[in-house]
């Protein structure tokens, strides 16, 4: 098992707690998503792939936005999760594992828009690698077709080590969770560790989960490039469309 498929595993059953109100973020992001692609592609842009899907943040938004979705991520706990999310939604999505570095492969159609959202392509730890991910999204667009990235501004990352990241006090069903990440910087990558200080308020038994991972702290301007380079045109950073800077590019044809 790869690191980023264990460290997404293990976070799939607390995923939503990453949100202050996950809910309220599916519907948020499925129409800001939804109106980049209207401006960006048109209303005849319907079909669209999301090739690092999770537990289905953004498939699901755009699901109900009136999309035809397929997801893929490389975590299956994920996929088993989106997959019971969009069932108890009523919303029909195609999900299935695939590492975004294999598209191409795993996914015969081509779409309208092909998606990368919340900061997944930097687990990817190298240029090529992204690269390489990047040309299996080109080349499951049709001719005309757009892709969207969102990732963190890294150029305005502090770097260090042992830099915490306070996401703030959750409560789910009886229980409350302390969330927070801890970052620590070598050159370029970081790694990540993820904590969820589970606090039973009904007997007061504590645990606490850790999830672990690495990250290449790629700037935008670079994934531009690269994206360049994979074979995009028109491509562009938009700011204040999503919570995350968006990267956005297009297919010739």
């Amino acid at each position: 098992m790869s690191l980023i498929e264990d460290f997404y595993d293990g976070l799939s059953p607390f995923y939503h707690l990453i949100y202050p109100d996950w809910e309220s973020s599916v519907d948020r992001q499925g129409r800001q998503l939804a109106d980049l692609i209207r401006n960006l592609w048109g209303s005849g842009a319907k079909s669209v792939l999301d090739v690092s899907c999770g537990i289905g943040t953004q498939s699901l938004g755009l699901a109900a936005e009136g999309f035809t979705v397929t997801g893929s991520d490389l975590s299956p706990a994920s996929i088993d999760r989106a997959r019971q999310e969009a069932a108890s939604r009523g919303l029909d999505i195609r999900f299935s594992v695939c590492d975004m570095r294999k598209v191409e492969a795993h996914h015969p159609a081509e779409f309208d828009v092909v998606i990368s959202a919340d900061n997944s392509l930097p687990h990817l730890l190298t240029d090529s690698e992204i690269r390489q991910a990047l040309k299996g999204m080109y080349s499951r667009l049709r001719p005309g077709g757009g892709c969207i990235i969102t990732m963190r501004d890294y150029d305005q990352a502090e770097r260090g080590r042992g830099l915490v990241k306070p996401y703030g006090v959750r409560e789910s069903g009886g229980t409350r969770y302390l969330v927070w990440q801890v970052w620590g910087f070598e050159g370029d990558h970081y790694d990540l560790s993820m904590y969820f200080v589970a606090d039973d308020m009904k007997s007061a038994a504590v645990k606490t989960h850790v999830m672990r991972s690495r990250y290449y702290a790629v700037s935008p301007d670079a994934v531009v490039e690269l994206m360049r380079v994979a074979g995009f045109s028109e491509v562009q950073r938009l700011d204040g469309a999503f919570f995350q800077p968006v990267l956005v590019g297009r297919k010739c044809g």
